[in-house]
């Protein structure tokens, strides 16, 4: 058996972060060979990955990578248990290899990258087995486009990616990362009203109205300005029959307050657009070109984006839209009492 000295005890810990204790014995394991002792570090390191498996990692960061033509865009979520992991140095730096690593692959999904390049996957579980937490890299998303822009937030639990088809790419790349902020702050849950199904507009419209009738009922009580109760709640919902519909309506009130009809062509657009406002508050909530523009709230995503390009003389329109927030969707275990933690580390 070949004699195994604190330098090469040293040099196994400064390659690997394992413990001192834990390089002496791969290297007595592995007869004095660090590589094949190296081995044996992270397979020790795969085996606790797996022991922690039924554990919930909920926390951790997410991360983008931009090519630097910004005609592409990646972000990654990585996720750890602890929230206190995501501060640590060799984590971030697992996150950001991660994010700049799916941006070069060709997969689809995490699963099949790591599958593609077994190279990273021994990477990840290597560095997995010193963070010495359950890591679960858990998804990316990938744009593509004339002009692709990205943003993640400083905390690093919101990021979002934002594609846009234009004549002047380079002069929308502010434009797009301006944009990923609005989602990221705003939560927008699709890129347009278009993209709701009819079940859920129905399901909304109902709760959405008796919800202002509840409050209506309050305000009443209160004596203070009841809200409009709109009749609908989707541009998806106003058909050209029930704008016409609406706009007769807003011209037989001007006619019975007796304005004259020269008149109406001034005054009914305007109304026609407050009605239009009022009965579209689900796509100004969730639908990322209906929102109000942070920027300028007086306009639409949408509106922005064509505002932008033809101050430069092109067309534009935001076609892509992925928001990632750290944890979503992600069932948490409840947290164990003190008691329960006790008997849960000493087998009790």
């Amino acid at each position: 058996m070949a004699d195994v000295t604190a330098k090469m005890v040293k040099e196994l810990r400064q390659a690997t972060d394992a413990p001192m204790m834990d390089c002496k014995k791969a290297l007595v394991e592995a007869n004095g060979d660090s590589e094949k002792a190296k081995e044996i570090l992270r397979d020790k390191g795969m085996s606790k990955s797996a022991k922690k498996a039924d554990r919930v990692a909920a926390e951790g960061l997410v991360q983008i990578c931009v090519s630097d033509d910004f005609t592409k865009a990646t972000m990654v979520e990585v996720n750890s248990e602890t929230d206190f992991v995501s501060k640590n140095a060799g984590f971030q730096n697992l996150v950001k290899d991660t994010a700049i690593f799916c941006h070069n692959s060709t997969a689809d999904n995490i699963e099949d990258a790591f599958k593609q390049d077994s190279t990273f996957a021994d990477t990840f579980s290597t560095e997995t087995g010193k963070i010495g937490e359950k890591i679960v890299a858990r998804r990316f998303a990938k744009l593509t486009g004339d002009v692709v822009n990205a943003y993640v937030h400083s905390n690093g639990r919101v990021s979002v990616l934002i594609s846009i088809e234009t004549d002047k790419p380079a002069e929308l790349q502010k434009l797009a990362k301006d944009i990923a902020m609005h989602s990221a702050a705003m939560k927008p849950t699709i890129l347009s009203y278009k993209d709701f199904s009819d079940e859920f507009i129905a399901e909304e419209t109902k709760g959405r109205i008796e919800a202002i009738k509840k409050e209506n009922e309050e305000l009443s009580r209160l004596g203070k300005p009841l809200k409009n109760v709109p009749q609908f709640i989707s541009m998806a919902q106003l058909t050209d029959e029930v704008l016409a519909t609406a706009k007769a309506e807003i011209e037989a009130e001007l006619k019975a307050q007796g304005k004259p009809e020269k008149i109406f062509d001034r005054i009914v657009p305007g109304k026609l657009a407050r009605f239009i406002a009022d009965n579209t508050t689900l796509d100004k909530e969730l639908a990322l070109l209906d929102q109000n523009y942070v920027m300028d709230d007086s306009i639409s995503i949408a509106q922005a984006v064509e505002k932008e390009a033809k101050k430069f003389g092109g067309t534009a329109k935001l076609v892509g839209y992925v928001r990632y927030e750290l944890g979503e969707g992600i069932e948490k275990k409840e947290a164990l009492s003190f008691a329960e933690e006790v008997a849960a580390q000493t087998g009790n």
